[in-house]
């Protein structure tokens, strides 16, 4: 009888796909990481550091893809219409799971309702950078001049709702003056036309704007959190600078579909606390100026909640219009 029962229940369990080996099976193909943002921006050069880890970890291929455009909303709703089966995974920023709700009319998708958080990656300071014929030396200089020259002068970002917008908008917003945002399909292109004086400013991570510092290309005035970065000891923050209570950094978080299993999103979790925590990783993701801030699923629910009303009231202060 006893041999009866076991071989019905091992009958079922085949029948529904439920083998004893069904949840530690994942993954057995390669799993994509989606990006809202171009190629050499800091999201992919950020993706890439740590996805060779991750892939190993895993023991599959992370395949990285791109898909910019509308601050990262084409890259959310990519994902959020995705299969729930933890094979598609995004690699979102502040802007997608917080500010993009505001920004814009249509997302696509709701980041609290649509989205499975897996955890939080870290957070990047922004650097406020000018192209070196703006005669100002200091923050307080170059905001005088934007002053002196209402309209005249322009900051590009890596699009609409992305970090370097935000913090342009609240500057503008906070120091009373009267920018024109230019924006661009990432960071790279908008860097490249601040050093050839096309546009005049903006903000941009540490890592891919301090050799141009460093060389002369642009000139940096502040960063954007609240205390100075340790890339940059020597570099004022906005707060201490010229604007009390200045902070707009950008945060970057993996998430998967939601009702992706919570065997995949359990895998992909502890995976990621052995990828973040490896030396070589964690070298080469301070030295993009990334600050690792690894969280348990239930504190990135948590954190991206507490995140959206943030950016509402950045926003609706700097008054920024829907796209």
């Amino acid at each position: 009888m006893m041999r009866l029962v076991a071989s019905l229940v091992a009958s079922l369990t085949l029948a529904v796909g439920l083998t004893p080996n069904a949840a530690s099976a994942y993954p057995t193909r390669p799993v994509t990481l989606v990006l809202g943002f171009a190629p050499g921006g800091p999201s992919d050069v950020m993706a890439r550091v740590f996805s060779r880890k991750l892939e190993q970890v895993l023991g599959q291929p992370v395949v990285i893809e791109n898909r910019s455009g509308a601050g990262g909303n084409i890259a959310g709703e990519s994902v959020a219409r995705a299969t729930p089966d933890g094979y598609t995974i995004l690699l979102a920023n502040s802007g997608i799971l917080a500010a993009n709700a505001q920004l814009y009319k249509r997302t696509g998708f709701d980041a609290e309702r649509d989205f499975a958080p897996i955890t939080r990656v870290g957070a990047q300071a922004n650097v406020l950078v000018i192209n070196p014929a703006i005669p100002a030396k200091t923050l307080g200089e170059f905001i005088a001049y934007a002053k002196a020259n209402p309209g005249k002068v322009s900051f590009a970002s890596g699009g609409h709702g992305s970090s370097p917008h935000l913090a342009g908008e609240l500057l503008k917003a906070e120091a009373k003056i009267n920018l024109v945002h230019v924006p661009y399909k990432g960071t790279g292109p908008a860097l490249q036309d601040v050093v050839a004086g096309h546009v005049q400013m903006m903000f941009s991570a540490v890592s891919p704007s301090k050799p141009l510092m460093e060389s002369g290309k642009v000139r940096g005035l502040a960063v954007s959190t609240l205390k100075r970065t340790a890339l940059l000891p020597d570099m004022p923050s906005v707060a201490e600078a010229a604007i009390p209570g200045f902070e707009a950094t950008a945060w970057h978080a993996l998430v998967a579909p939601a009702k992706t299993p919570p065997e995949a999103l359990a895998t992909l979790h502890k995976a990621m606390m052995v990828t973040l925590k490896d030396p070589e990783v964690a070298q080469a993701l301070t030295k993009l100026g990334l600050d690792i801030m690894p969280t348990t699923p239930e504190e990135l629910a948590a954190y991206i909640k507490a995140e959206i009303p943030k950016w509402a009231k950045i926003i609706q202060a700097s008054g920024a219009k829907l796209q």
